[in-house]
């Protein structure tokens, strides 16, 4: 496989991992806009344990994930008091100071950035994104699951037939914040580099993006998304080299890129994968869900 080809596909595994780091919480009804703060977390301590520490690669992104998964739970009951807009600025603020206090850290890089020998490369980054997404199929057909969709899809409800919010909240929360701890540490592996500066609020937004595009009703969703919004503007970009009549696209794929996603969103505000769709693609598992 070529360099460019491998680069691709880690960073497409990436986004997968990071997508998710969204959608837990987002699945609960929360809206998360720091998954940067998160992924912040993860990269600069599992760099920090490799680079400064000596460890090995597999403890040091267990670590990453396990350091953003606590902090995700201490500050999940302070974020969980506030609703709607405020909690997209609870959490937009949280990554804020996670970055100014990785900013004033010199021995993480500061405004320089973290650099790291270890390399990560396709055999754990890969791997790594698939036990993510078969990790997601698996919780959402659990009792666990079963409560988070009953969140999602209206919480009186939910409480109405038991559902202890706050602690279903809670741990989708601490789940979400260790994901994107993982992927965070798979990040800066995989490009021996990390800095606050491109880890910032267009980040979040992007990640936002990916799963709300893709919808939060199924586990699909988050993979749909990822793949559409790292594959769909890069292919543009060949497309723009390879014939010399499309060379517009070369400094305009990003208008056409923006382009399609606002047209999707108004025929899809609900996301691209849905149940009623998963249910019309798969036919027998509807039936058996009826049974």
């Amino acid at each position: 496989m070529s360099g460019y080809l491998s680069g691709l596909l880690a960073m497409l595994s990436i986004n997968v991992v990071v997508a998710y780091a969204v959608f837990m919480p987002a699945s609960a009804g929360l809206l998360n806009l720091g998954v940067a703060g998160f992924v912040l977390l993860g990269a600069y301590t599992a760099g920090a344990l490799t680079s400064l520490g000596d460890w090995s690669l597999a403890p040091a992104l267990l670590a990453g994930a396990a350091t953003a998964g606590l902090i995700a739970f201490l500050i999940s009951f302070a974020i969980l008091r506030t609703r709607g807009i405020y909690m997209v600025l609870a959490t937009f603020a949280f990554a804020e100071v996670v970055a100014g206090v990785l900013l004033n850290i010199p021995s993480l890089g500061g405004a320089a950035g973290l650099s790291v020998m270890a390399y990560a490369g396709l055999p754990v980054v890969v791997p790594c994104a698939a036990a993510v997404v078969l990790l997601m199929v698996w919780l959402m057909r659990t009792r666990f699951g079963l409560a988070v969709r009953a969140l999602h899809d209206d919480e009186s409800v939910a409480n109405l037939f038991g559902v202890n919010l706050r602690l279903t909240q809670v741990v989708a929360f601490t789940i979400g914040g260790a994901i994107g701890g993982l992927g965070g540490g798979l990040l800066v592996h995989q490009f021996n580099f990390i800095d606050v500066q491109s880890t910032g609020v267009l980040f979040s937004i992007y990640v936002l993006l990916y799963v709300l595009m893709g919808g939060t009703q199924t586990v699909w969703g988050p993979l749909f998304g990822a793949v559409f919004f790292t594959l769909v503007p890069e292919g543009l970009r060949k497309l723009s080299e390879l014939d010399p009549s499309l060379k517009f696209l070369e400094g305009g794929r990003y208008m056409v890129f923006g382009l399609a996603v606002v047209l999707l969103m108004m025929w899809r505000p609900q996301g691209v994968i849905t149940r009623t769709l998963m249910e019309a693609l798969l036919p027998g598992r509807s039936a058996r869900r009826t049974t």
